[in-house]
């Protein structure tokens, strides 16, 4: 996460404004490639889990298949986007308080 706030910072050379807005882009398109990466994992996993139940066991997977999907897409979607918020909160840089 750190690594987010190296990059920016290379982006933005000095600008604090262009380094957050570099911090939130970063991140948001980090996240994105994570979710399509992970995605088609869980996707690929549960494929495989229904010619399992299908073919071997006789299980009947296809009634539970739409639900079962989309918790784990939902679960998905809620731990990148806590990631993603964490990764932007470390990063990025507030303007200080005047004393």
């Amino acid at each position: 996460m750190k690594r987010i706030g190296l990059v920016a910072g290379e982006i933005s050379k000095g600008n604090r404004a262009l380094y957050n807005i570099c911090v939130v882009l970063v991140s948001i398109l980090f996240s994105i490639f994570i979710f399509v990466i992970a995605g088609s994992t869980v996707i690929f996993a549960l494929a495989i889990i229904k010619y399992a139940g299908n073919e071997v066991m006789g299980v009947e997977f296809e009634n539970s298949w739409k639900s079962i999907l989309s918790v784990c897409m939902i679960s998905l979607t809620v731990v990148v986007t806590l990631f993603n918020l964490f990764a932007i909160l470390i990063n990025i840089k507030l303007p200080k308080a005047m004393e």
